[in-house]
């Protein structure tokens, strides 16, 4: 069909058309814009601005009651019309309330406080509360399970303090056991290494490691890691460093488990003439430190005490009171070069890793003439592990600190370091570094909290070289959510933090990696009940 319209609007002709590609077919024909078509337009967007008017006054005095006239039908067909679904929004009196701190008294003593979600969703169905008291309910909720999640957090970092300072009654049970099989088996006392393989303690072709420890069990946890896992164990030689206390035990460990063709040499701090002789800057910072450690911020009930401070502030400040910063065994690494004055380059560990990988590969990295290997600790796919940088460990807000320092540049890790001790020896890195802690001693630790870290970011600036992640994966002793794909991938795992894996308070899904090391069939191991999971 054919359909004609004509100009003036009045007469619409249909016409009959052949087949039905014809009937789909319209044909309008040309036509001039008459003053009759203004003037209906013109009408129908009058009637149209004035229906919006009326809509958006209703609106306005409909404001947030319940929908009862021509407005409220506007506000509702509108998104529907739209195509979407009609979201009304939050009372300003909501964000008012919400954003008011409740106070103590609002909290202290109800038993009317909703105590899970499902509580408050309950009394406000059977209430029918208007926006404020929706609110204001809300608030009191969530406020006092703030409050109970705050002192839940702050005890646990206060028991994890008391788990990691202490030591475990199994391992005190273990140096008793094996001191005393010291002194009464001679098989116990044997001199490590024998006369015949003390030259090669000093022999450069060969790859030196050294440990630091006064945890027997710890030690022997790296030395079976990385000897079981060298490809040439007969050109290992690894250097325990250990304390007078636990010089016997020690000894004692290693003479009866031995692990041949490596070589080990115990030595206690005592034997080294260096460390006997006149000053030794570390002991003397260490005494001083012992001494403003034991004033700081009033102990750990003080700490815990502060209601206004975040728990991992909190728990920082907890860390700072640990034992382990104030070892001997902790600030050595920095005397390294007169500790082992015939050697050219070492690997230090600590004594809270595992080797997983064959580690004589290290000695192929050309260090560009730097003086320590490590690991950078800003980047990597772990954010909560691999973020730190210089602000992460020094005080910026001291002027000391700000002036010499980049507060966002990377930082590096201990724990496995490759150390070029004939690059160390023309540098005054051991003097920076002992200039700088007694700064902070006499600034009553306002340059820094924790540990040799700190110092060793300083006395090491510009003399780091960076090596592959891979080597050092760092972690496992204060966050769970480690993958263990990615741990077991790793060449050394680091269980840094308060969750050593000796401890009970060990992640039960990490601890694994370092048990494997442990013969729990050995009868020291086994008279002292330390078993494979705590």
């Amino acid at each position: 069909m054919q359909l004609h319209i004509s100009p003036s609007l009045r007469h619409v002709t249909v016409l009959p058309g052949k087949g039905v590609r014809e009937f789909i077919k319209v044909k309008i024909g040309s036509r001039r814009l008459s003053y009759r078509m203004v003037f209906y337009s013109l009408l129908f967007f009058t009637f149209l601005l004035r229906f919006i008017f009326v809509l958006t006054a209703v609106d306005t005095i409909d404001g947030e009651t319940k929908c009862s006239t021509i407005g409220c039908l506007g506000k509702r067909l509108r998104p529907r019309i739209l195509g979407r679904r009609h979201e009304p929004p939050v009372p300003e009196v909501m964000y008012q309330i919400l954003d008011e701190p409740a106070s103590k008294d609002e909290i202290q003593g109800r038993d009317d406080i909703p105590q899970t979600l499902e509580e408050f969703m309950a009394e406000v169905k059977d209430s029918r509360s208007d926006a404020r008291a929706f609110a204001i309910k809300l608030r009191a909720m969530l406020t006092l399970l703030e409050q109970r999640t705050r002192t839940a957090k702050i005890q646990e970092y206060l028991y994890r303090h008391v788990a990691s300072s202490s030591i475990p009654k199994q391992l005190h049970c273990l140096a008793l056991r094996l001191a005393a099989e010291h002194s009464t088996n001679a098989n116990a006392r044997l001199q490590l290494p024998s006369a015949e393989l003390v030259p090669y303690l000093v022999d450069n072709s060969f790859f030196h490691f050294v440990l630091a420890s006064d945890n027997v069990l710890a030690a022997s946890v790296v030395a079976s890691s990385l000897i079981r896992n060298a490809l040439r164990p007969h050109k290992i030689v690894l250097h325990i460093i250990t304390d007078r206390k636990t010089y016997s035990p020690m000894q004692a460990w290693f003479s009866l488990h031995p692990l041949s063709p490596a070589i080990i040499e115990v030595k206690g701090l005592h034997h080294f003439d260096w460390f006997t002789k006149g000053r030794v800057p570390v002991l003397e910072a260490m005494e001083k430190d012992q001494q403003v450690r034991s004033q700081f911020r009033g102990g750990s009930s003080a700490i815990i005490a502060n209601n206004t401070e975040k728990p991992y502030v909190i728990a920082a400040k907890l860390q700072a009171l640990s034992p382990k910063y104030n070892s001997v065994m902790n600030h050595i690494r920095i005397h390294l070069p007169e500790l082992f004055p015939s050697l050219k380059k070492v690997v230090f560990l600590d004594d809270d890793i595992v080797v997983q990988s064959d580690l004589t590969p290290l000695w192929d990295i050309d260090m560009e003439g730097k003086v320590n290997g490590a690991v950078e600790t800003c980047r990597g796919d772990d954010k909560f592990v691999m973020s730190k940088r210089l602000k992460s460990y020094l005080n910026f807000s001291h002027p000391l600190i700000a002036e010499n320092f980049d507060p966002n540049e990377c930082a590096w890790a201990y724990g496995m370091n490759i150390f070029d001790l004939e690059a160390w020896r023309k540098t005054n890195i051991s003097h920076t570094y002992h200039s700088w802690v007694e700064e902070n001693l006499k600034s009553d630790l306002s340059l820094w909290q924790l540990g040799t870290l700190p110092p060793g970011l300083i006395a090491f600036h510009g003399h780091v070289h960076v090596i592959d992640p891979f080597w050092h994966m760092l972690g496992l002793g204060y966050q769970e959510n480690t993958s263990l794909a990615d741990a077991e991938s790793a060449g050394v795992i680091h269980f840094n933090g308060r969750a050593k894996p000796w401890l009970e308070i060990a992640f039960p899904k990490l601890r694994p990696l370092w048990a494997k090391y442990v013969d729990f069939s050995d009868k020291f191991i086994r008279s002292c009940h330390i078993r494979a999971s705590s």
